[in-house]
């Protein structure tokens, strides 16, 4: 399949979060919660390109959860179409799309041009949220420690929390992904 045939495959953003079982409300809350910074000059010359975005995605994804409700502001502005594919679901696009060569991480957004081809490509981490991860998982014990899936559990537990809370996460994400763009597209 082609990058076309795979955006046709997507749902809708809405469809998607209908389907949400795990992170739904803090997505939402998010989406809800997160304001743009005023770029009426990148949003035009976004929208002037024309493109569509393939998400891949999962519902448990903490990622997934930070990122889309961003991505969903930009998109929704530059009005640009999304749609969205559950990972576990389509991993022959998935593994076209690893992170480092070997992991299947998430999300992924794909920009496409009008004739499906890749414009961009952006995921599954702001640079500074990795940053935020890697520390996270520092303070781990090793995996063959009893108290490792307890203490990983916590950790998960804190880092949605801290995606969920932290409003200047929101806005790295945004300048990320933005950052991506414009040095992708010639913006």
């Amino acid at each position: 399949m082609d990058l076309h045939q795979w955006f046709e495959k997507g749902m809708d953003p809405d469809t998607y979060i209908d389907s949400m079982q795990e992170n739904k409300e803090n997505l939402l809350h998010i989406y809800d919660h997160f304001t743009p910074r005023e770029d009426k000059d990148f949003i035009q010359e976004l929208t002037a390109k024309n493109l569509r975005v393939i998400v891949l995605t999962e519902d448990w994804c903490g990622d997934a959860m930070l990122n889309i409700p961003i991505l969903l502001h930009m998109t929704e502005r530059a009005n640009i179409p999304v749609r969205l594919l559950l990972r576990d679901q389509n991993l022959e696009l998935m593994d076209q799309y690893l992170t480092n060569g070997k992991s299947r991480s998430i999300p992924i957004f794909i920009f496409i041009d009008e004739d499906g081809n890749e414009a961009a490509k952006w995921g599954p981490r702001a640079e500074k949220i990795q940053q935020f991860v890697d520390e996270s998982r520092e303070n781990l014990p090793s995996k063959d420690d009893e108290n490792y899936k307890e203490k990983a559990k916590e950790m998960y537990l804190f880092m949605s929390k801290s995606f969920r809370d932290h409003t200047d996460f929101w806005q790295e994400v945004y300048t990320s992904i933005q950052s991506v763009l414009k040095n992708a597209l010639n913006l």
